[in-house]
């Protein structure tokens, strides 16, 4: 296997794992929603709103790596 492939591999199962993450943060937010823990729910969001960033940029990363 070459060095792209694995390069590749391992930017998509971190764009995985970021992924994972921010869908962590999400459900942990909507539960302090339903508790109506405004709190909790804000910094869960925020929390979310990273991830998702982060996950965005290496999934793009991933994805360009794998495309040449």
């Amino acid at each position: 296997m070459s060095t792209v492939e694995n390069s590749s591999s391992f930017l998509h199962t971190q764009a995985a794992n970021d992924h994972e993450s921010a869908a962590r943060f999400h459900r942990n937010a909507a539960e302090f929603h339903d508790k109506d823990n405004v709190v909790e729910a804000k910094s869960h969001a925020k929390s979310a709103m990273d991830s998702c960033s982060t996950a965005h940029k290496k999934s793009v990363s991933a994805c360009e790596s794998s495309a040449r």
